[in-house]
């Protein structure tokens, strides 16, 4: 019997890399930019990123802080990286080090970056088109000299409802940076899209398409079936088996009552470990039992490290069994949808934690 404490998080490299190269196919005329902003959606930036560079010809890299581009520097050679959240005083030391583009989005870090530019570098410019997060208004724009414009190479807006195909915000924001763009950029090359706007087609791709979510497997347009491939699986070893007789409580606040006799497992992963509180009494976890797969519901409230299923019909369930928390069957959409939350927020906060035991595929 295996005995094992601590939540497992597989991820396929390989699959991110087929991921990638599939939205690259679907975005065939725009250079195919790879995000590995928090620390790749939690999975390892260095890592995900020296994949993408070595094995699928990736190139351009986006990341959220100056201290992301300069981990992965030395893992994709050459390759440009654009830093999202732009260039401060916090930041500078490492765009010097790792010779990273900002993207900027507001006049005062324009005022900044023209007082401590780096040669070589074209930093990008964020315009608002109607998400009313980052980005230069129009009249800030307006204000720009022709030499400011020529300060910048790419052009740069985010969609708000990229994950609806008829949304009418689509079309709106791609009419008002076609607008923005031709009026002030003409001649910069342009980046609208990420990754759920990446499926809404030709007209909305552009120069650079921005790969994230998709290519880590989360479904981005989820009025089609997800053409992505699974990236982790997460699974936690069972603590204890008990008897539960009927009439008796379980877990914090007591939020459960068994009806009847019923066995319990606990599992070893909780919400200190990422797992939404949201899940008492709501999810579930798998257990295989050759090619049957028994679900688990969870009962009672989620504690800090530990999960209660109940496992009265998985028959063989013994301590030492692995639970299936992610997986092919039940995919990050499927737990942010049971959260009622979102799988990228899901991805994060089970990525980061550093109590699992982490194994790369590929």
């Amino acid at each position: 019997m295996s005995v094992l404490t601590r939540p497992i998080l597989d991820i396929n490299l390989n699959n991110i890399v087929k991921n990638y190269e599939l939205l690259q196919r679907i975005a065939p005329k725009s250079i195919a930019a790879a995000v590995v902003k928090d620390d790749a959606y939690g999975l390892g930036a260095v890592k995900v990123a020296e994949k993408l560079y070595n094995d699928a010809g990736c190139r351009c890299f986006f990341v959220a802080h100056g201290i992301e581009g300069e981990r992965i520097r030395p893992v994709v050679g050459e390759s440009q990286i654009f830093v999202l959240q732009g260039i401060g005083e916090d930041s500078l030391e490492s765009f010097e080090k790792a010779g990273l583009t900002p993207v900027i989005a507001s006049p005062e870090q324009f005022e900044f970056w023209k007082k401590h530019k780096i040669n070589g570098i074209k930093p990008a410019i964020q315009i608002e088109t109607g998400l009313n997060r980052l980005g230069f208004r129009e009249k800030d724009i307006a204000r720009l000299s022709e030499k400011d414009k020529q300060e910048f190479d790419v052009v740069l807006s985010h969609l708000a409802c990229g994950d609806e195909k008829d949304h009418f915000m689509n079309e709106h924001q791609l009419l008002r940076f076609e607008e923005l763009k031709n009026k002030y950029f003409p001649k910069h090359k342009a980046s609208l899209s990420a990754s759920d706007g990446t499926f809404l087609g030709e007209r909305f791709q552009k120069d650079i398409v921005r790969l994230g979510a998709a290519m880590y497997g989360i479904n981005t347009a989820p009025y089609r079936e997800n053409q992505m491939l699974p990236c982790i699986t997460v699974k936690a070893p069972v603590l204890e088996i008990a008897d539960l007789d009927k009439g008796e409580f379980v877990g914090y606040s007591v939020t459960y009552r068994a009806a009847s006799n019923r066995k319990i497992a606990i599992v070893s992963i909780g919400y200190g470990d990422g797992i939404p509180r949201s899940l008492s009494n709501v999810g579930k976890v798998f257990f295989a039992e050759g090619n049957i797969v028994h679900e688990a519901r969870i009962i009672g409230r989620i504690s800090m490290d530990n999960v209660i299923c109940d496992v009265t019909d998985v028959k063989d369930a013994k301590v030492g069994d692995l639970a299936v928390v992610i997986g092919d069957f039940y995919t990050l959409d499927d737990i942010g949808r049971d959260a009622g939350t979102i799988s990228y927020e899901v991805l994060s906060r089970l990525g980061k934690n550093t109590r699992f035991i982490r194994n790369y595929i590929g």
